[in-house]
């Protein structure tokens, strides 16, 4: 992490003043908004209830997640901060030219982010976001989704989820459009599924589970892609 210059500190001092906050908390939060772009922030300090994300425009979360007075000061803080980066540029010593890793005709990210081995770039205009795991690079339509917040799962699954104005999504629901630098094809259109392997009616649990694995064996069989069934999954375990 660079150092703040003499006009920085001086700035980080008046903003904790200002919002009630703690030098050291606020310049946590202005590397975090740094890191975004100015755009967004992944940050996890006590003074913020923890871990949280912010994006402008988006949505505000903190570990104090019923804590809306903590929200709004959260969003407020982020909020000058982006201004004010965007609006000076003697806070930060310049960072050297970075290598960007995503395709260079995608252009400069509206947020970008990284947890665990994996790293993220989004970018609202054209729709496109792109996704590095061990230099592995996707590239997903976003289609209508406005995202507002990343986050990855735990455990040995592992998946990236966001948030949009439809909820949480599963970043495999996505359509990938290119990997490794290729264009992707969109798949043929599946044929329908077998009514034997129809959803079962709601709170019936064990007929869920059976129908899954009829998806899987279905999926195993080339009948249906990966995305189409992950997709039904998540739709029949949302009925339990």
């Amino acid at each position: 992490m660079q150092h703040l210059t003499d006009a920085g500190q001086q700035a980080i001092q008046q903003i904790a003043a200002r919002h009630g906050f703690s030098p050291d908390a606020v310049t946590h939060m202005l590397w975090a908004v740094w890191s975004g772009n100015g755009s967004m922030a992944q940050f996890s300090h006590g003074e913020f209830g923890g871990s949280g994300q912010w994006m402008r425009g988006g949505m505000t979360m903190v570990g104090d997640m019923f804590n809306h007075q903590l929200k709004g000061r959260v969003d407020s803080l982020c909020s000058e901060l982006s201004q004010l980066l965007a609006s000076r540029s003697d806070l930060v010593p310049p960072a050297p030219v970075a290598v960007t890793w995503w395709p260079a005709w995608m252009g400069s990210p509206n947020a970008t982010g990284a947890q665990n081995n994996t790293r993220y770039a989004y970018f609202a205009n054209s729709r496109r976001l792109a996704v590095d795991t061990g230099g592995d690079v996707w590239v997903y339509d976003t289609l209508d989704h406005q995202i507002g917040g990343f986050s990855q799962q735990q455990g040995s699954g592992g998946g990236m989820t966001f948030s949009s104005q439809y909820g949480t999504v599963n970043l495999g629901s996505l359509p990938v459009v290119m990997r490794h630098g290729q264009e992707v094809q969109a798949p043929p259109v599946a044929a329908p599924v077998p009514t034997t392997a129809a959803p079962a009616p709601a709170g019936d649990a064990e007929a869920i589970f059976a129908a899954i694995e009829r998806l899987g064996e279905l999926q195993t069989k080339g009948l249906l892609t990966e995305q189409e069934f992950a997709a039904k999954k998540a739709e029949l375990l949302g009925r339990l």
